[in-house]
């Protein structure tokens, strides 16, 4: 399995590094992409380091797409190519996962209308504007969108982001 995490500054550590481990332990091959290669802060204060730029990625190699929270869904929502990949990776059929403020993206990238969607409260009204169902849920699955409203439910969102990955898998685990 191929992973795209999405990186840009201010994301929320745990939220980045939880789903980060959790897929290397399953061993999934993670790829850190960002607008830029470089290294980013995170909210508390950690420091991560893009591997990929978001131009030189093709949607097609990925199985899964994962956004992590924070602030830094709205800075990668202003770049076309980010949301080009997300857009792209959606009419893939490819799993996407996002957490937090992290459904920002998919929002901006056009996927969320008519689909079950959570999020941090904060992002409610964003979510119902673009037309979404918002559920409120810890985590939501709606097709091949799977969203989480905070830190608290990463563990259960992760787990069944694993658990549908493996299952379309044509390598045993």
């Amino acid at each position: 399995m191929k992973v795209a995490i999405l990186l840009e500054d201010l994301v929320e550590d745990v939220e980045f590094i939880y789903p980060y481990y959790r897929f290397k332990e399953e061993k999934f091959d993670v790829d850190i992409i960002s607008p830029e290669i470089k290294t980013f802060k995170g909210k508390k204060g950690c420091t991560f380091a893009s591997k990929k730029s978001i131009k030189d990625v093709d949607p097609e190699y990925y199985d899964i797409l994962f956004i992590p929270g924070g602030y830094a869904p709205d800075r990668l929502r202003r770049y076309p190519e980010v949301l080009n990949f997300v857009r792209r990776m959606f009419e893939l059929g490819k799993i996407i996962g996002a957490v937090c403020h992290g459904p920002w993206v998919l929002i901006s990238a056009g996927i969320v209308k008519g689909k079950k969607i959570t999020g941090y409260h904060a992002i409610k009204d964003d979510i119902i504007n673009a037309g979404a169902n918002y559920t409120g849920k810890p985590v939501e699955r709606d097709g091949n969108i799977f969203t989480g409203t905070d830190p608290e439910a990463m563990a259960e969102l992760i787990k069944e982001i694993i658990k549908e990955a493996k299952k379309n898998s044509p390598r045993p685990f």
